[in-house]
């Protein structure tokens, strides 16, 4: 959808409300901190062109105003003072006031060739003490970005924030530190409302309202302007292992360095006009919880580009962490990859291994929900015939204009448990009231003749539900079904054996030889029939031109006899002939299961070099019965 040069502007933008109050005083705020304890007299005084310089970051308002302060001017300016001896945070707590007013404020920061400008309208402070401000608001503000990789420009209304602590904040972009520190709450509740941006190209992003609570944080050994310095130009899959160690540790630093109570954002919208591939998207909102319950969800999305547009009712994750990504990092910051070096006989290749240890950095994933899915899908045009008594005479027959595809969907889950090397351990995907046209799936191999047996639209209901047991060395296929309305239902579950930690290695050669080691021990196949035999009987018999009755006496025929000769006449393969001659006859529910005499299973060797199906049969115990 969107070009990954865009992708840093449109983040910026949608960002930048979040760290309205970061942009407002920055890592050093230009605001009052702890009053002295001083005998002066409360009093008001203006500041006129401060300005304060923080790196590539510039500070600048050409008016401040500091009421019920008792403080003096000198006082104030070397608070202020750029190159003052004392840290910030001790600073700012020798500052107090009733308000402080700035009519503009502007925020400039220049990264190469790139420029970004923040200026604020009417910013108000109100109650500061110990470095803490009861309210911050800001009547709007202006966004300007110019340079590669895109230029834009945006806007925000109102801003507000509550128990904003600047003394915290300034701690965490200039002190040095580790986790044993602790979270310190930066601010109590903040909102945003009507931002906008575009980009140079013409993509639009606005939000209506963006509200924040209880953001949280804790120093980092680089602090936090350094570690966001550092990794501005950074690349994880740097070529240099020591670069790359260093980026690897600052992400795992930086992720475990930020807790947030809770977001939500109302109308986002995205559009892009411009461009072969124009497309939109809205999402009515969006909330975020953290804690030890976080969770993500989305209501009323709508989407479209140039050959599809489409709704989600709701959508939401929960469950997810970024454990196991922030563990993959700790990895490559402690044991960097070397950068160029010939592998060890049988190991994988430089590039294979740095592939390898990215894909371990996937986070939990959790639970995937969605309600409510409607997709219309464009088809492509098909020439119409022309008829004309005369072929010379004949115009090129104009393209007939199809009806949109539509794929809709009830409700569907989508679960995932603790990944290994990158692959969830467990996962469950459920599909309910998946509709679509049967002409959808007409190359599909066994559903292309639906249309056929009068099937016009389809209504399915998918289940997949898989999970891995390491210390068994087991795969378990718990279940595997598909049903439809008025078809019946496919229900398959099976083990497999000899499937061990190597079977998830990132290397697909070390993968594939692994799963040739594994084994069937059990499988349980269930047909339940729901009217789809009587259509196949019907079609197969207009076919043959014979009638239903004869043909379905041949089909017990083929099965009671054909069956059992194909497959060697075991006991077993009579047994099977038997129930799939019964089910024919009558048509119900179909059971067969099989497993596997070895208690470690049936192998790939077993089968391939078995010399009939019968005596592969004679390794199985096999029960088959129809209802």
């Amino acid at each position: 959808m969107t070009s990954s040069t865009r992708r840093p502007v449109l983040m910026r933008a949608l960002l930048a409300s979040a760290c309205a109050v970061a942009l407002l005083m920055g890592p050093a705020p230009v605001a009052p901190a702890v009053a002295q304890e001083a005998a002066n007299a409360v009093q008001d005084l203006v500041l006129d062109n401060l300005s304060l310089t923080f790196g590539e970051t510039v500070f600048s308002a050409p008016k401040v105003t500091v009421s019920g302060t008792r403080l003096s001017r000198d006082d104030l300016l070397a608070i202020f003072k750029a190159d003052a001896k004392e840290p910030w945070p001790i600073r700012l707590q020798r500052l107090e006031a009733g308000s402080l007013t700035l009519p503009e404020l502007r925020v400039e920061r220049r990264d190469g060739d790139r420029r970004q400008i923040v200026t604020y309208r009417d910013v108000a402070a109100r109650t500061i003490r110990a470095g803490r401000i009861s309210e911050l608001t800001a009547a709007g503000a202006t966004l300007t970005v110019e340079g590669a990789p895109q230029a834009g420009s945006g806007s925000y209304g109102r801003i507000r924030a509550e128990e904003v602590d600047l003394t915290a904040l300034s701690r965490l972009y200039t002190e040095a530190g580790d986790a044993s520190g602790g979270f310190q709450r930066l601010y109590a509740s903040l909102l945003v409302e009507a931002i906008a941006f575009i980009d140079d190209r013409g993509t639009t992003v606005s939000i209506a309202r963006l509200t924040g609570r209880d953001l949280a944080g804790r120093r980092t050994p680089t602090t936090w302007n350094g570690a966001v310095e550092a990794l501005s130009a950074a690349d994880l899959t740097d070529d240099d292992p020591a670069k790359r160690a260093r980026v690897a540790g600052l992400l795992a630093d930086l992720a475990e360095s930020v807790s947030v109570g809770g977001l939500e954002a109302t109308d986002l919208t995205v559009k892009e006009v411009k461009g072969e591939d124009p497309f939109s998207v809205s999402i009515g909102r969006i909330a975020y919880a953290g804690g030890a319950e976080a969770g993500l969800a989305l209501s009323e999305i709508g989407f479209g580009a140039k050959e599809m547009q489409g709704k989600i009712g709701r959508l939401s994750l929960t469950g997810f962490s970024l454990a196991p990504t922030v563990a993959a990092l700790r990895r490559l910051a402690q044991a960097p990859l070397p950068a160029h070096t010939v592998p060890e006989k049988g190991a994988a290749p430089v590039a294979d291994a740095q592939e390898a240890e990215l894909r371990r950095l996937t986070p939990m994933i959790g639970t995937l929900a969605l309600s409510d899915l409607g997709l219309d899908l464009a088809q492509k045009p098909v020439p119409a015939p022309v008829a004309s008594a005369d072929p010379l005479k004949a115009q090129k027959p104009a393209p007939a204009v199809l009806p949109p595809l539509h794929v809709g969907l009830r409700g569907g889950q989508m679960s995932f448990g603790p990944p290994k090397d990158g692959v969830p351990t467990e996962s469950r995907l459920s599909l309910t009231g998946l509709t679509l046209p049967s002409a959808a799936v007409e190359s599909v191999p066994g559903l292309g003749s639906l249309a056929v047996y009068g099937y016009r639209d389809l209504d399915l209901d998918v289940v997949a539900d898989t999970a891995w047991n390491e210390g068994t060395r087991e795969l378990s296929f718990k279940e595997l079904s598909l049903s439809g309305k008025d078809m019946g239902r496919l229900h398959l579950n099976a083990l497999l054996g000899g499937i061990g930690p190597e079977v998830f290695d990132p290397d697909a050669a070390v993968s594939g030889f692994a799963m040739l080691s594994a084994t069937a021990k059990a499988l349980d196949l269930t047909l339940e029939n729901g009217g789809l035999f009587e259509r196949f009987i019907d079609a197969q018999a207009k076919v043959l031109s014979l009638k239903p009755d004869e043909l379905r006496k041949e089909y017990v025929t083929a099965s009671v006899i054909g069956v059992p000769v194909i497959l060697g006449n075991s006991a077993a393969a009579k047994a099977i002939g038997a129930a799939m001659g019964k089910f024919v006859a009558k048509p119900g529910t179909l059971s067969i299961s099989a497993k596997a005499k070895s208690t470690e299973g049936l192998g790939m060797v077993d089968v391939s070099t078995a010399p009939t199906p019968a005596a592969v049969l004679d390794k199985l115990e096999v029960n088959a019965k129809a209802e």
